[in-house]
């Protein structure tokens, strides 16, 4: 039997010698060509992995991501395209800590930045080489009701009352559950420090307690919270302002209550700098300073998040509320490094969900 190779007959051991050569040939050809870098990708496509906590979807996929794209097309030639992928903030972590290839991450809370911190996937420097200590836009907690306001809810004490439903996302998978869990206990250390000059710890924890019993529900994001409540479950839905926003521009059935005193939660936006190779380091570089310039900020105002690099550009969003007391968490809590362990597990998970 005889093989054809390029059109000659050669019997099976010349053949094999003659493929043998070639693959050498095509393998030293291969050492000798310069390695793929910036000034080689021209023409072709990059492609940025983003995984961001759930309510950045909209505004990250509708405008700060075609507009980013389109900026470096026109000032770099070159063509990118971004995967994302979005869910609660720590299950986004726990998939990247589960080594998923995620470029640049935007969280709910600083604390899940700093689980990747501790196993080497961040730098430890993050806040002080980013703009605004990495936080890149803001937004205050807020209660959704049914239109009209049957159950009559104007603060989170209210929440409490007999009957009432809440709809809450879990704080052990949603960075906003844990935002909510601050707001719901901050308001009362805020409105008694404000009364008494002392926050009261019993009043927060009291209130906190009331509220938690009349929780029915607790899905893993604050979308799928959302979500469901959009279904028609339960009375009261605590959330992000924007999420509100949001579902009265589509002409939902709900309304916003605005607490007294609420927390305003601020995101973070990070390089998983471990999975950053040096070839793609200048287009992440270039999108994450991109983040805090005005063009994004202003798409942040735009979807209903709030600026944090000028205040002024807030004032295009006329739908904003005005929060009589808001407060952070680094003013109320001491910032996570202390939130978390003395509010989220200390509080909520061993002196409430345990009861």
């Amino acid at each position: 039997m005889r093989n054809t190779v390029r059109g000659s007959l050669y019997p099976n051991s010349a053949a094999r010698a003659a493929c043998a050569l070639l693959a050498a040939c095509l393998l030293l050809l291969g050492a000798c060509l310069p390695k793929s870098g910036t000034s080689s990708r021209k023409g072709e496509t990059r492609v940025i992995t983003l995984y961001g906590f759930s309510v950045m979807k909209e505004v990250m996929d509708k405008a700060v991501i075609p507009a980013f794209t389109e900026k470096w097309k026109r000032e770099q030639g070159e063509d990118v395209r971004f995967v994302t992928s979005y869910a609660g903030s720590e299950t986004v972590t726990n998939q990247i800590l589960q080594g998923v290839g995620a470029d640049v991450g935007i969280f709910s809370i600083e604390r899940d930045v700093q689980r990747l911190v501790e196993k080497g996937l961040v730098k430890s420097d993050w806040k002080t080489t980013a703009p605004n200590s990495g936080i890149v836009n803001k937004t205050p907690f807020v209660i959704l009701v049914r239109r009209g306001n049957p159950k009559g809810i104007r603060d989170f004490a209210d929440l409490a009352k007999p009957g009432v439903k809440v709809i809450h996302p879990d704080p052990d998978s949603s960075g906003g559950a844990q935002w909510s869990i601050l707001a719901i206990y901050g308001s009362e250390l805020k409105k008694s420090q404000s009364e008494s000059g002392t926050p009261d710890q019993a009043r927060a924890l009291g209130l906190l307690k009331s509220v938690w019993k009349n929780v029915i529900s607790t899905p893993g994001s604050a979308r799928e919270a959302r979500t469901q409540f959009e279904t028609g479950y339960g009375d009261a839905l605590i959330t992000y302002e924007l999420e509100g926003l949001l579902m009265k521009g589509a002409g939902a059935p709900f309304e916003i209550v605005v607490p007294r005193a609420t927390i305003l939660s601020e995101h973070p936006a990070v390089l998983i700098d471990k999975n950053v190779t040096d070839d793609e380091r200048p287009v992440l570089t270039a999108f994450m300073q991109y983040l805090w310039g005005e063009e994004a900020q202003q798409a942040f105002v735009k979807y209903h998040f709030r600026a944090v690099t000028n205040e002024a550009l807030n004032d295009a969003n006329k739908e904003f509320a005005h929060v009589e007391q808001p407060f952070t968490v680094g003013e109320l809590f001491g910032g996570w490094e202390r939130a978390y362990p003395d509010v989220i597990d200390g509080v909520w998970r061993k002196q409430v969900k345990q009861k």
